[in-house]
């Protein structure tokens, strides 16, 4: 049996490696979505060791029974080398008694977990996504859209419009939010509780979902909870409005006043209120004229237990409401990535999504993401579904003729429409820069440096050729009527010879 003190040296040992390993495995992140999960998976499997190994540690040094105390004594006290040589003595009678024990160092133990966590296919067993979710980047919210469209009530939807709405609870008016209602919010919430702890480990959901509560507290009491105003009743709908039966000679005439006008008018009586425009009609003409009603009439009274019943339903409905709003946070980036996959699902052919769907039962891997390397011998471009476009369409193109240009640093670009678009990109527009030529119409399909210069020197001198000079256009007229241009004017101006 360990001594304490040596259970102690263990845990901070233990602590120790998990904390190199935890380093090390958050240095090498992977690349794939796939494989950041089964990272940060391995990462809480590690910080919840290290957590039970430091719960362990805190207790041993807390010393409630003392026994810490007592063997540093012992150790420490004036018989020390006879504590020694007992234990030494207990350590021998140990291996006699169990000759092939062997202890196992913590070297070797973290050696074996590292390889049995590193392993995809056991952290696999641990984090199961469904095809739809394609390894956590997408949401598969099938199952409660069609339990959305079995509410009745509620405005029908298309998968897509549900899938950016259905966190918008606010615009459902509280009275279509009954018990079957709030059964399709527990199931929303269930499902996307689980799938943020599969693709985020290491969030802390309960704790989020603890300041939620909070916070809803509040809001409630205030009634600045979305889609849940405080309720301010008005006067007629506590009591109703009284009715003059005096102007109405039949049961026929109260009915034309509708519904509700009479259900007002019966309230305000304290008289039974349900039932259909007739029976209402009839009930509150049969009160005409009479001081005494008939006591079966009369509405009971209700409770306030049943009010305070229905309060705590709605509550109950808002706090799911609100969870709903809180992990909706958390999937933001999904949500809008499933949103894309459907539309692009539903964009294919029958028999592209066939194809589609053998592919993926063919391949070993669940995951058809940019990550995997199609194979692609002749390095064609890929095309909309990730796979390289057929051979024809590349040379239509004219994607297998490849245009270098010089100005651009020897870039290659492949395509006679890639190559014409160039020139007005910035690359080109940058080498021209550098050369201190303007990028103008001029130097179209110039791709050389040195034909990009020499056209320039020529234009220059053109434009120095065309360019306006005053001393030997600009012109004057002598006194004789004979027209010069400004400098021999100049001159004889100079030489008085005018």
């Amino acid at each position: 049996m360990e001594t304490i003190l040596e259970q102690q040296r263990r845990y901070h040992e233990e602590r120790e490696r998990l904390i190199k390993l935890m380093v090390d495995e958050y240095a090498n992140r992977k690349p794939g979505e796939k494989e950041k999960i089964y990272s940060e998976h391995r990462l809480k499997y590690l910080l919840d060791l290290h957590h039970n190994a430091t719960h362990k540690l805190k207790e041993l040094y807390e010393d409630k029974d003392n026994e810490r105390k007592a063997e540093v004594q012992a150790l420490s006290g004036p018989n020390e080398f006879n504590e020694f040589y007992a234990r030494l003595k207990q350590i021998k009678e140990f291996y006699k008694k169990h000759p092939n024990e062997i202890s196992v160092p913590l070297s070797i133990e973290f050696d074996e977990l590292t390889k049995s966590y590193s392993n995809n296919d056991e952290m696999s067993g641990l984090v199961e996504f469904t095809d739809e979710e394609g390894g956590g980047r997408y949401l598969d919210l099938n199952e409660c859209y069609e339990t959305y469209l079995n509410i009745r009530g509620i405005e029908k939807v298309d998968y897509i419009t549900y899938l950016m709405t259905f966190d918008h609870v606010f615009d459902i008016p509280k009275e279509r939010k009954n018990m079957e209602y709030k059964k399709y919010l527990e199931s929303l919430n269930d499902y996307l509780y689980g799938y943020i702890v599969r693709i985020k480990p290491l969030l802390d959901i309960d704790a989020e979902l603890a300041k939620l509560d909070a916070d809803f507290q509040k809001q409630w009491a205030n009634g600045t909870f979305p889609g849940w105003p405080k309720e301010t009743e008005s006067v007629l709908a506590n009591t109703g409005a009284h009715l003059d039966l005096s102007a109405f000679s039949s049961w026929e005439e109260l009915a034309s006043l509708g519904l509700d006008r009479l259900k007002s008018a019966l309230m305000a009586l304290d008289l039974k209120c349900g039932g259909t425009l007739e029976e209402r009609a009839q009930r509150l003409f049969s009160t005409k004229g009479k001081t005494h009603l008939d006591s079966s009439l009369i509405a009971k009274k209700t409770s306030g237990k049943f009010s305070a019943r229905e309060q705590s339903r709605q509550k109950e409905i808002a706090l799911l409401e609100a969870m709903l709003y809180r992990c909706v946070e958390f999937v933001s980036e999904q949500r809008s990535a499933t949103k894309e996959n459907v539309q692009r699902k539903q964009a294919r052919t029958g028999g592209e999504r066939d194809d589609s769907d053998a592919e993926a039962s063919e391949s070993e891997n669940d995951e058809e993401d940019a990550d995997d390397v199609p194979y692609n011998p002749k390095n064609l471009p890929l095309g909309w579904d990730g796979k390289p476009i057929p051979y024809w369409l590349y040379k239509l193109h004219g994607l297998n003729i490849n245009y270098n240009c010089e100005i651009c640093g020897n870039f290659t670009y492949k395509g006679p429409k890639a190559f014409q678009r160039h020139f007005a990109e910035w690359r080109h527009a940058h080498g021209m820069r550098c050369l201190g030529i303007p990028n103008t119409a001029h130097f179209a399909n110039v791709t050389q440096i040195e034909d990009a210069i020499t056209l320039w020197e020529k234009l220059k001198s053109q434009k120095q050729s065309e360019r306006w000079i005053a001393d030997q256009e600009e012109e004057f007229e002598d006194s004789l009527g004979n027209v010069v241009n400004r400098k021999t004017y100049e001159d004889l101006k100079r030489q008085g010879l005018l």
